[in-house]
């Protein structure tokens, strides 16, 4: 038996054609990479997967019906750490496993997140906006060490991001999770507060949490309101954790002085309001986007893809409990 898989992320092997190879190389498998060439909206994908044993997903959105109608598929093995693309309990309903790759990115995540902590205390992309408008002026910012530092998350990313700024010497680190770990946070001299402590208390606030039911609109007018008026809010995470409609509404109307780093969007490629505000530094969802990051997804989620065809165990199934 052969294993129709479509690869449905793009860009796909060109950080590493390791991960082209692994396919090609596999008899068990006769693959199809994207042919629409960019990210696939849920019906471009619905109409795509009638046939398919297996997806190779990024953050396209695989809901029930596109498992419903994908009527062979298997598994899904996802390109990347999120796994709020995937319909996780109709995957358990329909006896359909689902890979990811929670590792790979992380190290690139959390470089992104220090950059944009720079990014904001210096006005680095502030600056290059007013300077192309004729505006030469020479802005004040802040030193790392001169900030209270709160983190939400503390999984993955958000240890990696602790672990960089213990080098910059904060003036304190707060952090939240759902799952404190009250040892490591001893280790690494940060205290564990309430989330709007957090809020009230911290210069810059980074986000490193999945987007579940319990964290959509985690960020709305009211947690806004309790940031001080030059705070430094940092989103790599995942869209719709901050509610954009409210992020606009307080940032131009109540709290001026918020600068504001978003790499995801609840809807992308994103267009909204939010590009009209020069203290919001927008990127396009790449906190994984380093060549070894994106190759280290991409093969890891096709020997995912192996290990299935040949019977083997998972090594990163997705995980049951769907608490942040």
């Amino acid at each position: 038996m052969k294993y129709k898989t479509l690869v449905t992320t793009l860009p796909f092997g060109v950080a590493d054609p390791l991960a082209i190879e692994l396919l090609e190389n596999e008899p068990k498998l006769d693959y199809t990479i994207n042919p629409l060439g960019r990210k696939l909206r849920e019906s471009e994908i619905l109409e795509l997967v009638d046939d398919y044993d297996i997806l190779i997903a990024g953050t396209e959105q695989i809901s029930k019906e596109v498992m419903l109608k994908a009527r062979n598929l298997k598994l899904i093995s996802r390109v990347g750490i999120g796994l709020d693309s995937v319909d996780l309990d109709a995957a358990r309903e329909l006896g359909i496993e689902v890979a990811y790759t929670p590792d790979a990115p992380s190290k690139a995540v959390a470089d992104l997140t220090i950059a944009q902590m720079f990014n904001l205390c210096r006005k680095i992309s502030y600056t290059d906006r007013k300077i192309r408008e004729g505006v030469w002026i020479r802005y004040m910012g802040s030193l790392l060490s001169e900030n209270s530092i709160g983190i939400i998350g503390v999984g993955r990313i958000g240890k990696l991001v602790l672990n960089i700024l213990k080098n910059f010497e904060p003036k304190e680190i707060l952090v939240n999770d759902i799952f404190p770990d009250y040892e490591y946070y001893e280790q690494m001299n940060v205290k564990f507060v309430p989330k709007t402590e957090i809020y009230k208390k911290c210069n810059i606030i980074s986000l490193h949490i999945p987007l579940t039911t319990e964290t959509k609109n985690l960020i709305t007018k009211a947690e806004l309101r309790l940031m001080n008026d030059n705070a430094m809010l940092i989103n790599t995470s995942r869209g719709g954790i901050i509610n954009e409609n409210d992020l606009y509404d307080i940032t131009t109307r109540e709290k001026k002085g918020i600068s504001v780093a978003m790499d995801v969007f609840e809807d992308e490629p994103y267009s909204g309001k939010l590009l009209e505000l020069d203290n919001v530094n927008v990127t396009c969802h790449m906190g994984s986007c380093t060549i070894s990051s994106r190759a280290a997804m991409e093969v890891g989620a096709v020997q995912e893809v192996l290990r299935f065809v040949n019977g083997k165990e998972l090594i990163n199934k997705a995980p049951k409990d769907r608490n942040w």
